[in-house]
């Protein structure tokens, strides 16, 4: 048996014993109060047997036909105790009213075992307070948290009824009728609150506390993302979370998962048990503007190379700029027509592009070549560069006589540490010292890898 099953099993025998006590004594003496108070505990007995039971369901795991768990069963039970609590405070309110508006009312024989038995009731009623109250902090439970609340009215009823029983004891017998009605008010009360609370949860309302825990946890996640959706309810004191969040549109899918693990961990740090489900979404950055302006010219018929595109984010919108290869044998007139195009294709695709400016170059055709051979001297120049910038001779070089002239292609090793922008640099400080050095040299292609 769980803790939790065993806690609402206490309550179920310390209500069992409080009926008969209470009901005893009150048909005993004829107190109205002590007789309410034994509908109270009566009403106790079936809030703590729905407890024992629903806790029982609730911690059952999550199943095809229950995926999120059976933890709502705890606060359906609440509020069946609800029920029965607003059923008897009108019962208990209707029998006070009738006695305190009676001409002769009844007399009440507040006998000093009276006061021991209820003595003895609000011992009883401070352990089960506490047991309860001490339960439902360490699971998290709504249901054993409401019953709680219930015996802590009880114990308030309690006193009540002992001042009504010390009234009529003073020669005050309507004391009693005070008092039962003091409980029918007390019940009430508690009744709504537990109304309140466990249809809020049934109902999904976002608990206001957790989502500002959520959020600021999400706020502190390093490297930032940027929060999109956060939709939160709870369940059997359980939180749950829908998180949609932005990362950068060129992060990798590794990068997007890592980002997802980062969120579900800072809000289960700050909620513990949570239940947290991230969705990953590209940002809306320059970035993602450049692919889908890219993307956009590519369809164009008889673009055969788009590159260069750079796109700056201004107040008045985002101007956008890019070179496309078009056939060489196109007029002038013809290749405007296509870059025309072009624009407003991407202006259709990308509507946060205010203006695009083209350039216009022929696409070179294949050119002819051949391997070279004669070029001892380009060679020992292109290794004593390359020693000069790594320490080290290419990993490969090789030369191509062509229609243009020769050209050079040689693989450069770098630490694979290196960043991507000092491999570039590195390889473009090469390139040249190369043509400043052999400007006969058509060209130079360098090839980085780790």
């Amino acid at each position: 048996m769980s803790p939790q099953r065993r806690t609402a099993l206490m309550s179920v025998f310390a209500a069992c014993a409080l009926i008969a006590l209470k009901l005893a004594t009150g048909l005993a003496t004829n107190s109205l109060g002590l007789v309410s108070e034994a509908i109270h505990s009566g009403t106790d007995l079936v809030a703590a047997l729905l407890t024992f039971f629903a806790v029982g369901v609730a911690v059952r795991p999550a199943d095809p036909g229950h995926q999120y768990g059976h933890g709502k069963a705890e606060h359906l039970a609440a509020l069946a105790e609800a029920a029965f609590l607003v059923a008897a405070s009108v019962l208990i309110a209707y029998r006070a009213v009738m006695r305190l508006t009676s001409s002769h009312p009844q007399p009440v024989h507040a006998a000093w075992w009276a006061l021991l038995v209820v003595g003895v009731v609000i011992v009883i009623d401070v352990g089960r307070t506490s047991a309860s109250m001490s339960g439902a902090r360490r699971y998290h439970s709504a249901a054993l948290a409401s019953n709680a609340l219930h015996f802590a009215s009880d114990l308030a009823g309690s006193f009540a009824v002992l001042a009504g029983l010390l009234l009529a004891r003073a020669g005050q017998p309507k004391g009693d009728a005070v008092a039962a009605l003091f409980v029918a008010v007390l019940v009430l009360s508690a009744a709504g609150r537990l109304i309140r609370r466990n249809i809020d949860v049934l109902m999904d309302r976002a608990p206001a506390d957790a989502e500002a825990a959520a959020r600021q946890a999400i706020a502190a996640v390093n490297p930032p993302v940027e929060l999109r959706r956060l939709r939160m309810r709870q369940a059997a004191g359980r939180n749950f979370a829908d998180v949609v969040i932005g990362v950068s549109a060129d992060a990798a899918l590794r990068q997007g998962h890592a980002a997802a693990d980062a969120v579900e961990r800072a809000v289960q740090a700050a909620l513990p048990e949570a239940d947290v489900v991230v969705h990953v979404e590209p940002e809306e950055a320059v970035g993602a503007v450049r692919e889908r302006a890219h993307a956009a010219a590519l369809g164009v018929p008889r673009v055969r190379e788009v590159h260069n595109v750079t796109a700056v984010a201004l107040a008045t919108g985002t101007e956008l700029s890019l070179h496309l290869k078009l056939p060489a044998d196109l007029s002038l007139a013809e290749a405007h027509a296509i870059a025309e195009e072009v624009e407003h294709a991407i202006r259709d695709e990308v509507p946060e592009v205010s203006s695009v400016q083209t350039h216009l170059e022929p696409l070179a055709e294949v050119a002819e070549g051949s391997a070279a051979h004669d070029v001892r001297e380009e060679n020992e120049l292109v290794v004593r560069i390359v020693r000069d910038e790594t320490d080290h001779p290419p990993r490969e070089l090789r030369f191509l006589h062509t229609d243009d002239g020769l050209i050079a292609f040689l693989t450069l090793a770098v630490g694979g540490e290196t960043t991507l922008g000092e491999a570039h640099a590195r390889a473009s400080r090469i390139e040249e010292r190369i043509r400043a050095e052999r400007p006969d040299i058509a060209d130079v292609i360098v090839h980085t890898e780790p």
